[in-house]
């Protein structure tokens, strides 16, 4: 079992990312569907009595969706892959500021594989020591990886001067851009 813990500070509060975050995900999914490829919402509901985290969280929204990816892949990995294994399923339990994520490929590899992603938003400066409370094995498993968003690389295909945050100033906040090696310390949400 492979177990990782992503840190990423934002200069956002946690609600402002709230609205952010419906934002993108809507955009996207609006972007990647059409013609039977992409994405298919199977199921978007509300959920209760689900206990997450502790049962700190037990209610909120649920999906299930299909990514279908053959359009996504070049030619000869279309040819060459399996059926079934160019859908990727994902149920995803929101109960913001917290969700469980299971991505699965149960069209190919069955019951061998799945990724559970958990996520929790909150406030600060990404120094919460468990805030997922992990326990015994999965705790000594754990690996932290900090992402700075204003420093760590990226690479030259990947990089946007318009979504660079160095240089990007937001006028409604006043905030940016996001500047030295502890950048977090000087914006005030």
């Amino acid at each position: 079992m492979l177990v990782k813990e992503f840190r990423v500070i934002l200069p956002l509060t946690v609600e402002e990312y709230q609205v952010a975050q419906l934002y993108s995900v809507a955009e996207a999914s609006k972007n990647e569907t059409g013609g039977g490829e992409g994405v298919e919402v199977l199921k978007n509901e509300p959920f209760e009595n689900y206990p997450l985290l502790g049962n700190r969280f037990s209610s909120g929204q649920y999906t299930y969706k299909i990514y279908h990816l053959k359009s996504k892949v070049p030619a000869f990995i279309r040819l060459l892959a399996p059926e079934g294994s160019l859908e990727v399923h994902e149920e995803a339990w929101n109960a913001y500021p917290y969700c469980r994520t299971i991505i699965s490929n149960p069209g190919y590899m069955k019951e061998g594989f799945y990724i559970s992603i958990e996520t929790l938003h909150a406030p600060g400066d990404g120094e919460m020591e468990n805030a997922h409370e992990l326990s015994g094995e999965k705790l000594r498993l754990r690996e932290v990886v900090p992402i700075d968003i204003s420093n760590d690389p990226v690479k030259t295909a990947d990089y946007k001067p318009d979504e660079d945050p160095t240089k990007f100033k937001s006028e409604k906040t006043g905030r940016g851009p996001l500047q030295g090696p502890e950048w977090w310390k000087s914006v005030i949400l």
